[in-house]
C-alpha cells in the first residue's frame, strides 16, 4: 500500500471541503448534528489554511486515491503558545481505518513538524482517544503525556509529546 500525505494546494480546497463534510457526518451521531435545508453540513471556515502561514492543510492518499485529510496549526489551542503543533483535525475514511493508514499518516506529519505537539479529542469520541493514544505511543515509544484537560479553552483528553526524529 502506497501512502502519501501531501500539502493541499489552494486548487484542492473543494476536495478538502468534501472530505471535511464526511468528517462532520462521522461526528453527527456523537454530537447530534443535522444537515441544513440544502442537505449539507455547515463547514467551518477553512480559508485560513491557505492564507495563514501557521495553518497547514494536508490530503491523505492511499494508492493515489483520496483517503482523508489533516489540518495542522502551529499554535497551542490550550495555552496559545506559538511553535506548539496542534493536530486541529484529522480524518481517515472508514474504508482505510484499521489498516495502519491513520498511524502512518500521523507519523509522517509528526516527522514533518519537529518539536512539541498537542493532540486533543472530544471526550465523547472514545474511539479517537484510543486511536491517538495508540498512534502516539507507537511514534514516541510510549514517551508522552496523556491528561484530561478541563478549562475554558478545552475540555477533553490531550496527548502532549515531542517530535524529534
Amino acid at each position: 500500500m502506497d501512502l502519501q500525505v501531501t500539502a493541499a494546494g489552494r486548487d484542492e480546497q473543494k476536495r478538502l471541503a468534501g472530505l471535511f463534510e464526511l468528517y462532520i457526518y462521522d461526528f453527527s451521531e456523537l454530537l447530534g448534528l443535522d444537515v441544513g435545508e440544502d442537505g449539507r453540513f455547515q463547514l467551518p471556515a477553512l480559508e485560513p489554511y491557505w492564507t495563514d502561514p501557521g495553518h497547514h492543510p494536508f490530503l491523505i492518499r492511499v494508492d493515489a486515491t483520496l483517503a482523508g485529510f489533516a489540518l495542522v496549526q502551529e499554535r497551542s489551542r490550550l495555552t496559545d503558545q506559538e511553535g506548539v503543533r496542534d493536530m486541529a483535525e484529522f480524518f481517515v475514511m472508514r474504508r482505510y481505518r484499521r489498516r495502519g493508514v491513520g498511524v502512518r499518516a500521523a507519523s509522517l506529519l509528526f516527522d514533518r513538524f519537529q518539536g512539541p505537539w498537542e493532540v486533543r479529542q472530544r471526550p465523547e469520541n472514545r474511539d479517537a482517544t484510543a486511536f491517538w493514544r495508540r498512534a502516539i505511543a507507537h511514534y514516541t515509544g510510549g514517551r508522552f503525556d496523556d491528561a484530561m484537560w478541563n478549562d475554558e479553552r478545552w475540555r477533553g483528553p490531550v496527548q502532549r509529546f515531542e517530535s524529534a526524529r
